[in-house]
């Protein structure tokens, strides 16, 4: 039979995954000649046989690919046979251009497991096993094309064994770029919290071991940064971990050793075993069966517990040795980033951890654990890191080249690259002069990554956010415009580029913070958008935020606020449950005159004043905790009733609050249960969401902002929009928060430059 040879370019998540290996054994089992490589631009091959074994091969190239790889686009072109009898994997061709085929870190697969518990085998117990399958990538990674002298494992030569490995076709190591040996691999000290050496080797584990058995806080270098470990069953050592961290309330992951032991503690369903089983590996947000034995600090006032399991050897080795769950908590302060070394743990955490983990292979850039919920059969981001990022979103349009620097919190970065975004793992929080090194270091590197040059950056509309200032900066670096996107339009934008969606769609954006282009301070609205156009279709009725910002982590200021607005003598009555005389009597004052008592029409705001005045929440110690608490007692009550959320006639139509917050006033003074009140007030928002597509007159709606991290609400509002006839799009690739904001700005900033 004649031989027919084809030349192919696949581009996608197609390196550092095992796609080549998975190549040549696909290959040589339908018995084709070629060759296979990697590319900047992804990976090139050609095969050569009777043609229909070619078509065999691309036909099972797709089906058959590893979990792990991501096939975005496949070109194949027919070239002149070269009568080859062999297929073989080239070196990586460095002259291609660049494009994002970054590879995102792996969870351990179950064959490196089973090696690393295996008495005879040659990597039992090492700690930094790895293969094609799995292993650390991006953390890893100083350029592309991805291969080994392009990472920090560029220091371990190998021995004559992983050599071996790495050369041999069937072997599932073949060509894995961090393959390491006890031989040859990096290697654990244990040192105090100080960073002074104790024990190394093998030994440096079962001393870690013991540390927390014994209640000590221990700092692990992980995949993509430290993390903090404590024994979760310990109540003294989590409330000894939350002193030290600052961490008053705000929940703690929890690692499980097995999927088997987590069932014991949790409600897992099958979608939600999946995912915690999957090579992304999230910490996933899961209902609590009883206390399990997980300390009650952990989460406080939680149904919910954030559970992942081992995703490195490590982890597994050292949770096979604890037998128990434990914290694992990112590496860091409250509102800094997490450290990457021992130099920056010593320095910010020799406070706080008693003994730190180590090894001698250096992590390039932090790479937080990703954070998730199931809804149904999907998996929700709510956190879009290891695992995940840096992989791209597909655009049903190609738009200009745009750099994206996000929001100010739950920072991450976006680059258009025409017909995809490239968008980074988050960052973390702009407060400090950390937050701003880990963004300023992130920009710096995927440009270089990609050699990219941008034709406009865009950022958030708020001119005080460190992330505006340095938009304007690197504007004026590169010679292009600056273009500022509104907070809200944004998120609706994420949605529709996330949705791939160019015709115009409603936008329900509800969250806490975003600047309005009138100077107040915007949350609750319903916008129109259409690629770059965007129109307020409606929003919640202002009301005053006494001492503005202060009101996020006080949500009595919003309640007192809210009350002032339907009721200034019940104001002035109610501040006396949450205020001393004199503090009440200023506020009041500031609203009265409008001094720093700026307006809002913050839907997050708005929950925050409903769950003060029901007593869960006058204060928060970290963000979101008093609309938490509502959504928590919500969430079980069986109550179909809805109190009044009228909207306006106009456009943009104003949603009236006060019969809302006057009917809670009511139902909470003849003693309801807060969680009737709280499950009727949700009732009363996602019927507002069908009032408002009716008003907007649009099939599409995108459910986005903040407020849709809360699952009654989202769910809620999506079940009533979906039985009014509406179409309704929800995040779940791209966070639904703060995160998402830079592929709205690439999408908004690039429709109006096109």
């Amino acid at each position: 039979m004649a031989s027919e040879r084809r030349q192919a370019r696949i581009k996608g998540v197609v390196q550092g995954v095992g796609f080549r290996p998975f190549v040549y054994r696909l290959a040589t089992s339908l018995g084709l000649a070629g060759w296979v490589q990697n590319g900047a631009a992804g990976v090139l091959l050609e095969v050569e046989g009777p043609a229909d074994r070619l078509e065999r091969f691309f036909a099972r190239l797709r089906t058959e690919a590893p979990p792990a790889a991501g096939i975005e686009a496949t070109s194949v072109t027919a070239v002149a046979p070269r009568g080859e009898t062999a297929f073989t994997i080239r070196p990586s061709d460095r002259n291609e251009p660049v494009e994002p085929t970054l590879p995102p870190d792996l969870a351990t697969c179950e064959e490196c497991l089973a090696e690393v518990r295996d008495g005879a085998a040659r990597r039992h117990a090492y700690p930094f096993t790895n293969c094609t399958r799995c292993g650390p990538r991006y953390s890893i990674l100083e350029r592309l094309p991805y291969d080994r002298p392009h990472t920090t494992m560029k220091s371990f030569a190998m021995c004559a064994d992983c050599a071996a490995e790495y050369r041999t076709p069937g072997d599932r190591r073949f060509h894995a770029q961090p393959i390491a040996c006890p031989r040859c691999g990096p290697r654990l000290t244990l040192a105090d919290g100080g960073g002074r050496p104790q024990v190394s080797g093998p030994d440096a584990l079962a001393a870690a071991v013991r540390a927390v058995e014994a209640g000590e806080i221990v700092a692990l270098k992980g995949l993509g940064g430290f993390q903090l470990l404590v024994d979760a069953t310990d109540s003294a050592a989590v409330l000894r971990l939350r002193a030290r961290k600052r961490r008053p309330a705000k929940p703690f992951a929890v690692l499980f050793p097995s999927l088997e032991r987590a069932r014991t503690h949790l409600e897992l369903s099958a979608a939600e075993a999946a995912a915690l089983a999957s090579p992304e590996a999230p910490i996933l947000l899961v209902l609590k069966r009883g206390d399990g034995g997980v300390a009650a600090a952990v989460a406080p006032d939680n149904p919910r517990l954030g559970v992942m399991l081992p995703y490195t050897p490590l982890h597994a080795l050292l949770a096979d040795a604890l037998d128990r769950p434990l914290v694992c908590t990112s590496g860091n302060l409250s509102g800094e980033p997490m450290c990457i070394d021992d130099a920056e743990v010593i320095e910010r955490l020799g406070g706080v951890v008693d003994r730190i983990l180590t090894h001698d292979r250096p992590i390039v850039r932090p790479v937080d654990d990703s954070v998730a919920r199931v809804d149904g059969a999907d998996v929700v981001l709510l956190r879009r890191a290891r695992g995940h990022a840096p992989r791209t979103i597909r655009l049903p349009v190609a738009l200009p080249r745009v750099l994206a620097v996000g929001g100010h919190l739950k920072a991450a970065i976006a680059l258009g690259l025409g017909d995809r975004v490239l968008l980074s793992q988050h960052l973390g929080d702009l407060d400090g002069p950390e937050g701003l090194e880990v963004f300023d270091r992130s920009v710096a590197d995927l440009m270089a990554f990609l050699d990219f040059k941008p034709e406009a950056v865009a950022s958030d509309l708020h001119p005080d956010y460190a992330s505006t200032r340095r938009a304007h900066e690197l504007a004026a670096r590169y010679g292009v415009p600056h273009i500022a996107i509104q907070h809200h339009h944004a998120h609706v934008a994420a949605a529709a580029a996330e949705h791939g969606l160019t015709r115009p769609l409603l936008g329900l954006a509800w969250d806490g913070t975003g600047y309005g282009p009138d100077g107040t301070i915007w949350g609750g609205e319903a916008l129109a958008v259409e690629g770059g156009r965007v129109e307020r279709v409606s929003h919640l009725l202002p009301f005053p935020l006494p001492g503005g910002e202060r009101a996020v982590e006080e949500p009595r200021r919003s309640a007192l606020g809210l009350l002032s607005v339907l009721d200034p003598d019940r104001a002035a009555h109610e501040a006396g449950r949450w205020f001393a005389p004199a503090e009440r009597d200023v506020l009041l004052r500031m609203i009265a005159r409008g001094v720093n008592a700026p307006l809002t029409s913050s839907m997050g705001r708005l929950f925050d004043a409903v769950a003060a005045l029901l007593g869960l929440g006058a204060r928060c110690s970290f963000e979101s905790e008093a609309a938490m608490a509502l959504e928590f007692a919500a969430e079980h009550a069986a109550e179909d009733g809805a109190y009044p959320l009228p909207l306006g006639p106009d456009r943009p139509a104003v949603a009236d609050w006060r019969p809302l917050a006057a009917a809670v006033l009511a139902d909470r003074d003849r003693g309801v249960a807060p969680a009737r009140i709280a499950a009727r007030f949700h009732n009363a928002l996602a019927d507002h969401a069908v009032a408002v597509a009716r008003s907007a007159g649009l099939e599409d709606v995108a459910l986005t902002g903040g407020c849709f991290q809360n699952r009654t609400l989202a769910l809620g509002a999506r079940a009533r929009l979906e039985a009014a006839g509406f179409r309704v799009y929800t995040h779940c690739r791209v966070p639904t928060n703060d995160g998402g904001l830079a592929l709205g700005q690439v999408w908004a900033a690039g429709h109006r430059l096109a």
